[in-house]
């Protein structure tokens, strides 16, 4: 091998930083694409059941959850609905041939400010973790994928969990970023460092076990597809195919968490938004129990198939835009090897 710089054999013959951009243009065509899904279904759930002030709900393109507290009398919000709509298809024409088709994107900002970084830290750290398990986990090297999914997830999640609180924090209080500091380092000698990742535990149970089965049933699909139709690389068919078929199980089976997941967001957000204590909280079993006592056992599986049609699409634009690009940066750096080769020969 030539002395050229990093074209890591470990990661397939691209670099960390290769990771990061290819990483990072799934998560913004991720959001472009499915953030008016979302904008839409806000729209249609505020004209059922009107926000009112001090309380909150989540946003989710599919690819990261967004707290949004409600403003009174803020004509622009974007979870307001202006006029009624009909079903899905009405909002849509109704939403472009009144406010403009920016509008479908109203709530891509937050989602950006957030997914792009979550998905960089955990798409790299997969990578690299799961190539590095593979030399090391020997007969069980096909369970690497389960391994790195779950530590890259925890990892990622640990990262953004601060961020998403100060996010929360300055849309509800509108303060300025002084302020913000100091309401930060206040709440951290009353309350401890801990305290910034307040709601991390249901964030955790949720997207940990869904990443794990994520990635293990993505790399079966992939491996499958490929024996199939008998190719060495995965064409973007195939990444896609796989990607919406392992999102779609896990979002089924990790689903009676997210509907606590939700549940506690939001109870935490309006305290927030309120500027009261948040020390008292209920653990994710109890607040299963909950639920149960309240709606039954299909409470927990609530809100199922707009889920599963938010995310399926998703896992399947963001998995196949990151092995396009991964693909790109493997062939423009195969191709920096053997240019100097050739000139030599010639």
């Amino acid at each position: 091998m030539s002395g050229q710089s990093p074209a890591p054999s470990a990661s397939n013959g691209i670099t960390p930083l290769q990771q990061m951009v290819a990483s990072c243009s799934g998560a913004i065509l991720t959001s472009l694409l499915v953030t008016p899904l979302d904008v839409v279904k806000i729209r249609l759930q505020a004209q059922k059941n009107p926000f009112p002030k001090g309380k909150c709900f989540v946003y989710c393109n599919g690819l990261m959850d967004h707290l949004c507290v409600c403003e009174n009398g803020n004509s622009k919000a974007w979870y307001k609905a202006s006029g009624h709509f009909n079903g899905t298809l009405d909002a849509f024409v109704k939403i472009v041939r009144g406010e403009g088709i920016k509008a479908l994107w109203s709530g891509l900002p937050p989602t950006l400010v957030m997914a792009v970084p979550a998905t960089v830290v955990y798409f790299t750290c997969y990578d690299q973790l799961c190539a590095a398990l593979r030399v090391r986990m020997g007969d069980y090297a096909q369970e690497a994928p389960l391994v790195a999914g779950a530590v890259a997830r925890v990892g990622s999640a640990t990262v953004i969990s601060p961020l998403e609180l100060i996010r929360t924090k300055l849309q509800a209080q509108k303060q300025s970023y002084r302020e913000l500091t100091n309401c930060i380092h206040s709440a951290v000698q009353s309350e401890g460092w801990l305290s910034l990742w307040r709601g991390l535990g249901p964030t955790l149970f949720r997207d940990v076990p869904f990443s794990a089965m994520y990635w293990y049933n993505y790399e079966k699909g992939k491996s499958w597809l490929c024996e199939r139709y008998n190719t060495r690389e995965p064409t973007f068919s195939i990444t896609f195919i796989s990607g919406a078929v392992s999102g779609s199980i896990a979002a089924v089976v990790t689903l009676p968490f997210d509907v606590v997941k939700t549940r506690r967001q939001m109870e935490l957000g309006e305290l927030q938004a309120k500027n009261l204590s948040c020390q008292v909280s209920s653990s994710t079993f109890s607040v299963m129990t909950r639920i149960v006592a309240q709606d039954g056992f299909g409470g927990l599986f609530a809100g199922f198939l707009p889920r599963l049609i938010k995310v399926a699409p998703a896992c399947a634009i963001m998995i196949s835009t990151y092995e396009f690009g991964k693909a790109f940066f493997r062939k423009h750096n195969q191709e920096r090897i053997l240019r100097p080769m050739q000139t030599s020969n010639t």
